[in-house]
């Protein structure tokens, strides 16, 4: 029997019918797009995941980069655990993650595959409730739809123990999406300030910089920032934006980043 995880957070941080989510979706990306620089070779991004009335155009913005992404068979989707304490990565036992937009399967092969490895653990509870994840799926799924994704809440864990998970499923058609939100509940001034300073620290691919202060999802950015400097890919900002932007309260907010991470351009042959 498959066994599916509900989605939890629809008709909160995101729209529960399912007309209005892909309209959602799809206008975020075309007005993304539009503003889109020219990359090479993505490979990965970093996008947040609040409600899309706070975060959905600074995610659209990370998510219309993934136009240079080539072939994807694989997403591997890591965010940060909000509601259970975990140590180390955990994969869901369930095959399937459900969105008003349809099904989303999960690439057991892959979960399997690493629990043999003893690289993750799998446990349904931290994905039950788990919103850094769910709120990236009506995106995967309007880009990518029947793709498999991996998703991968992360805890207390090291950037060498995120990056080598990380690279065990590195291949040619497996793209990595880390979610991430930035500074949480300073001012709008102070704010930009702290995530201004944790854009640097990325794009310098400081893989021991971050902490949760800084980004929830720190642990899960700083193995992708090793992973990143061990691979040769750069670090290119796409939107920096917090709440106090995107909604009404400017005394409280929280910073919102979008990256995506390029395999640097293939040099010219030498000529004699």
């Amino acid at each position: 029997m498959v066994r599916k995880r509900k989605p939890a957070v629809a008709g909160i941080f995101y729209p529960d019918d399912p007309r209005a989510l892909r309209r959602y979706v799809d206008d975020a990306l075309r007005a993304a797009e539009r503003r889109a620089p020219r990359l090479g070779r993505v490979r990965a991004i970093i996008a947040p995941h609040a409600g899309y009335r706070h975060s959905g155009a600074i995610a659209a913005a990370a998510y219309a980069a993934l136009r240079h992404a080539g072939a994807v068979r694989r997403i591997a989707l890591l965010g940060p655990a909000h509601t259970v304490p975990v140590r180390g990565l955990v994969a869901p036992l369930r095959e399937l993650f459900g969105t008003p937009l349809g099904d989303v399967p999960v690439d057991v092969a892959g979960r399997d595959a690493l629990l043999k490895a003893g690289l993750i653990h799998a446990a349904d509870v931290p994905h039950q409730r788990e919103h850094s994840l769910e709120v990236h799926l009506p995106f995967i799924q309007r880009l990518y739809p029947g793709t498999l994704v991996l998703p991968l809440v992360v805890g207390e864990a090291s950037p060498r123990e995120v990056a080598r998970v990380l690279a065990e499923l590195l291949d040619e058609e497996t793209l990595i999406i880390i979610s991430s939100d930035l500074s949480h509940h300073g001012p709008r001034e102070a704010a930009r300030a702290h995530d201004l300073a944790t854009a640097r620290r990325i794009e310098a691919l400081d893989d021991g910089a971050l902490t949760p202060q800084d980004a929830c999802g720190a642990r899960a950015i700083n193995g992708l920032l090793r992973l990143a400097r061990e691979q040769g890919w750069r670090a290119r900002r796409l939107d920096l934006r917090n709440s106090g932007d995107t909604a009404s309260d400017k005394s409280h907010v929280v910073g919102y980043g979008a990256w995506a991470f390029v395999e640097p351009a293939a040099q010219a042959p030498e000529t004699a």
